[in-house]
């Protein structure tokens, strides 16, 4: 299985990354909400997240809404492409067609 992307093998950055591939390319999800829908803690999910944006998987995004700071998220180009990449090597590793 070498040709399954590390970075984004691991379960939770998997499951990070299928969420993020969801939105569309201009999108963004408060960190929040990725973690409400992930049901993941912020430290887990900051932990992964780190990984991810340090491969430029992943665009943070840090501002504030009145005083209160908000992280949005999403997938960089090279994010997308990596998570394409994945599946398509995922089917080839289970034998099914592109």
């Amino acid at each position: 299985m070498d040709e399954l992307d590390p970075v984004i093998h691991a379960q939770a950055r998997l499951r990070i990354m299928a969420a993020l591939a969801t939105l569309a390319p201009d999108d963004q999800i408060s960190f929040p909400r990725l973690q409400e829908l992930l049901e993941m803690t912020a430290g887990n999910l900051s932990t992964h997240l780190r990984k991810l944006e340090e491969a430029d998987y992943v665009v943070m995004e840090k501002t504030h809404k009145g005083r209160t700071p908000i992280t949005y998220l999403a997938l960089s180009r090279r994010g997308r492409r990596a998570f394409e990449d994945y599946t398509d090597a995922l089917r080839t590793v289970l034998g099914a067609p592109s």
